[in-house]
């Protein structure tokens, strides 16, 4: 049985990940921090979705619940531990998807995004590269194309004009990687996700506050005027491409790859709202505002790199995937 590390696992992404890899035969051991940028409890929540008794979870201290999925609390930037977790357990794949999230805070909190996206993801490669992990996984962002306004975006597009510093951490990440893998040959594949949305999602996200606001009567903010436009891509598809690639390791001199993982088909904001406003039976109160720093007008992916590696296909609809997240939301906080 093939032992796998998912960062982050305590995160939307990272707990179906988990998941899935635990369904799928692999060994899974999942690390966070548990930080604060949002409700701990949500993510205490999703940790009991893969079986472990949050009430025992304690910084430094292994665990594994009833569903064969194994956690550490440990920070990235804990670089004796996370070492030591590697040389413990012998990993032979590393997803690696935490990361201190969000476009906006990162103008508010600057060095978190530098300690937890830098830093701790250079603990993640050299524990990586020291221990001859077989293929390493991780999150960039489909925010790395910046100020690009050639859609649909490529992989192959100039990524130099990033808006905020979550941006330009994960370019950063890119480039670290890279180099990685050229000097060490450690196996690395970056995915640059779009807009991913579905249940146990994240409550900074734009179908998270529209939901909560929606049902309360209140006002949510739109921004740019509603002039903006998102690649939303439903977290199963997401999930699905990522399994798809953990055996398929760059079959190149230098072993690295970055593929676009989205829908490939972008929706306009305000058609975003009336899907929302639909499932839920009640229309928004919309606040028009500028737009915000740091963000962008359009993400469209471009998905044929990865259709050819794996045959990856987004399959949702997002008429259905905002469905799932409304029967999720209402079930989780009782509406």
């Amino acid at each position: 049985m093939s032992k796998i590390l998912v960062t982050g696992s305590a995160g939307f992404i990272g707990m179906h990940t988990a998941i899935r890899l635990a369904k799928e035969g692999f060994d899974v051991v999942g690390l966070d921090n548990l930080n604060t940028y949002y409700s701990v409890e949500l993510k205490m929540a999703r940790l009991r979705q893969q079986g472990l008794d949050t009430a025992q979870v304690m910084y430094n201290k292994e665990m594994t619940g009833t569903k064969g999925i194994g956690f550490i609390q440990l920070d990235l930037t804990d670089s004796e531990h996370i070492e030591a977790l590697f040389e413990k357990h012998q990993f032979d794949y590393v997803i690696h998807l935490a990361a201190q999230a969000g476009v906006r805070y990162s103008i508010e909190n600057p060095h978190a995004y530098i300690d937890s996206n830098v830093k701790g993801f250079l603990n993640i490669l050299e524990a990586s590269q020291r221990n001859k992990i077989k293929h390493l996984i991780y999150a960039s962002s489909s925010s790395v194309y910046g100020m690009n306004d050639k859609v649909p975006f490529e992989e192959a597009d100039t990524t130099e004009t990033q808006m905020s510093l979550y941006a330009a951490t994960k370019k950063a990440n890119e480039a670290i990687a890279h180099s990685y893998a050229a000097v060490h040959k450690l196996p690395l594949t970056g995915l640059r996700f779009f807009t991913v949305y579905g249940p146990w999602g994240r409550p900074d996200m734009a179908l998270f506050k529209f939901t909560k606001n929606i049902l309360a009567d209140k006002p949510i903010d739109v921004y740019n005027e509603g002039n903006l436009s998102r690649d939303f891509t439903y977290v199963d598809d997401i999930v699905e491409g990522i399994v798809q690639l953990v055996p398929k390791k760059p079959a190149t001199a230098l072993p690295y790859a970055i593929y676009n993982i989205g829908n490939g088909n972008p929706v306009k904001l305000m058609d975003f709202i009336a899907c929302l406003e639909k499932e839920l039976g009640r229309k928004a109160i919309l606040n028009m505002m500028p737009m915000q720093p740091g963000d962008v007008e359009k993400t469209w992916a471009s998905t044929e790199a990865l259709k050819e590696a794996v045959g990856y296909k987004s399959n949702t609809h997002l008429a259905e995937g905002v469905k799932q997240f409304v029967k999720w939301y209402k079930r989780y906080y009782q509406e």
